[in-house]
C-alpha cells in the first residue's frame, strides 16, 4: 500500500471542507490536483470514500470513520514535529535522565530545580533505575542521559562520561556503641562484624567490595539494602555497623546514628554518562552543561568541608585531618 502524508491531509481537508474546490484553495492547488490526489487514494487503499454529485460531496461510512481517524493522526503527527521543533530551538520540551533511586531521592532534584528556574520551558522526567539500568537505558535511547556511581569506563566503550564528585565510605554506627569513641575508624576495626551496605543499585558496592578484600575486612555477615533508610534502621536497632557512602549528595544518617571516616580512605566517582555516538538534543545539552556544573561545584564544596572537618548530621565532628580530602576520579 503506497499511501503519501500529502495524499491523507488532502483528504481530510476535502472531508472537513465538502469542497474540493475550497480544499484546493487551502493547499495552493488546482483543483483537479485535488480531485487526483483523493482518487489516488481511494485506487491504494480500494476504498470510495466521497459520493460525488454535481452540487455536493458528501463522505461514504468508510471515509467518515477513515477521515475522522486520519485526522487524529494528523494532529499527533503535527503536535510532535513542533514540540520537537521547539526543543531543537530553545530551552523548552522534555529532557529524560535515569539515575539510581539513592542520588535521585536527594541530589538529581536540586538539579531540577535549578533547571526549572534557568529554563522555565523545559521539563525534565527522572527514571528512577538501577544502575545496570541507567546504562540500558542510555543504550537503547530511552534516556537522553544517567547518572551513575563507580562506573569501570573500561567496560563501557559506547558511553561518554563527565566525573561530578567523589564519595568517601564511611562505617555508620549507633553512637552508644564502642566503636563510635573515636573520630575515625581503621577498616580493620570493622573485622568480625556483621555489616550492611547498599547492593548494587546504587553503585557503591563495588568501591566497599574492593576495599574490604584490600583490607581483609572478613565480616560476621553482610547484608545489602536497596534504600539508605532501610540501612539506617538496621544500624539503629545494634543489627549491624553500615559501610555507607557520606557526602552532601546522600542521604545523611538519622539522629541516634555516627559516622565515622574510614581510613585508608576510600571514596568513589559519580558521573554523568550520555551515548558516545549520539547528539544531544540542544535542551537535553542545556540539562547536561548544568549538571555537570552544579556536581562540580558542590564536589569542590563538600570537599573543602571535609578537610576543614565537616561532619555528617548526627556525628561528633572529625578533627582537621581527621578525613583525607576528596580525590578527583581520573576516570573519563
Amino acid at each position: 500500500m503506497n499511501v503519501s502524508l500529502q495524499q491523507l491531509k488532502v483528504f481530510v481537508a476535502v472531508a472537513r471542507q465538502r469542497s474540493f474546490t475550497r480544499a484546493a484553495r487551502e493547499f495552493d492547488l488546482t483543483q483537479s490536483a485535488v480531485s487526483r490526489c483523493v482518487r489516488e487514494l481511494e485506487e491504494a487503499i480500494s476504498l470510495r470514500l466521497f459520493d460525488r454529485t454535481t452540487r455536493q460531496v458528501e463522505l461514504t461510512l468508510a471515509g467518515a470513520s477513515l477521515a475522522r481517524r486520519i485526522g487524529q493522526l494528523l494532529d499527533e503527527i503535527d503536535l510532535t514535529l513542533r514540540e520537537e521543533r521547539a526543543a531543537h530551538h530553545g530551552h523548552t520540551g522534555v529532557v529524560t535522565i535515569a539515575s539510581n533511586p539513592v542520588l535521585s531521592s536527594r541530589w538529581v532534584p536540586e538539579c531540577i530545580a535549578r533547571c526549572a528556574a534557568l529554563f522555565p520551558g523545559l521539563t525534565v522526567e527522572v527514571k528512577d533505575q538501577p544502575q545496570d539500568e541507567v546504562l540500558a537505558s542510555i543504550e537503547q535511547g530511552d534516556a537522553d542521559f544517567g547518572i551513575v556511581s563507580d562506573l569501570d569506563m573500561q567496560d563501557a566503550d559506547t558511553l561518554l562520561a563527565q566525573p561530578l564528585f567523589s564519595t568517601p565510605l564511611y562505617a555508620v554506627l549507633p553512637d552508644t556503641h564502642p566503636l563510635a569513641r573515636g573520630t575515625t575508624l581503621m577498616w580493620s576495626a570493622l573485622a568480625d562484624n556483621a555489616l550492611v551496605t547498599l547492593n548494587a543499585d546504587a553503585g557503591s558496592r563495588a568501591a566497599v567490595e574492593r576495599a574490604m578484600s584490600s583490607h581483609r575486612v572478613h565480616a560476621r555477615r553482610m547484608q545489602e539494602c536497596g534504600h539508605v533508610a532501610a540501612a539506617m534502621r538496621i544500624i539503629e536497632l545494634g543489627l549491624a555497623i553500615g559501610v555507607l557512602p557520606i557526602g552532601a549528595h546522600w542521604p545523611a544518617p538519622t539522629a541516634r546514628l555516627v559516622a565515622r571516616p574510614l581510613l585508608p580512605e576510600v571514596s568513589f566517582t559519580t558521573m554523568l554518562v550520555r551515548h558516545r555516538n549520539r547528539t544531544l538534543r540542544p535542551n537535553a545539552e542545556a540539562a547536561w552543561s548544568l549538571f555537570c556544573d552544579r556536581g562540580r561545584a558542590s564536589g569542590r564544596a563538600s570537599g573543602a568541608a571535609l578537610a576543614d572537618g565537616y561532619s555528617p548530621s548526627g556525628s561528633t565532628p572529625a578533627t582537621p585531618g581527621g578525613a583525607a580530602p576528596l580525590r578527583t576520579s581520573r576516570r573519563a
